[in-house]
C-alpha cells in the first residue's frame, strides 16, 4: 500500500488559480492644484472671521502678547 495520493479523472483538472485583485487606477491629477488644511486660517488655528469692530478688539486683546500689556 502506498500513501501517496491516487490521480484519478477527479484530479485531472487544475484547480482554477485565484485571480489577482486589479491594482487601482492611477491618478495623474497635481496634488499641488488641491488646497490643504494648511493653507487656511482655519488649518493653523486662526478662528473663522466674526467681523464688527468689537469682534477685532477682543480678538486683539485675546492675542496681544504678555509683554504689551
Amino acid at each position: 500500500m502506498s500513501t501517496a495520493p491516487a490521480f484519478g479523472p477527479r484530479d485531472s483538472k487544475p484547480s482554477q488559480p485565484d485571480r489577482p485583485k486589479p491594482k487601482p487606477a492611477l491618478i495623474f491629477d497635481d496634488p499641488l492644484d488641491q488646497q490643504s488644511a494648511d493653507d487656511t486660517d482655519r488649518g493653523w488655528g486662526e478662528r473663522a472671521p466674526a467681523g464688527g469692530s468689537a469682534a477685532d478688539l477682543a480678538r486683539f486683546l485675546d492675542e496681544k502678547p504678555p509683554h504689551h500689556i
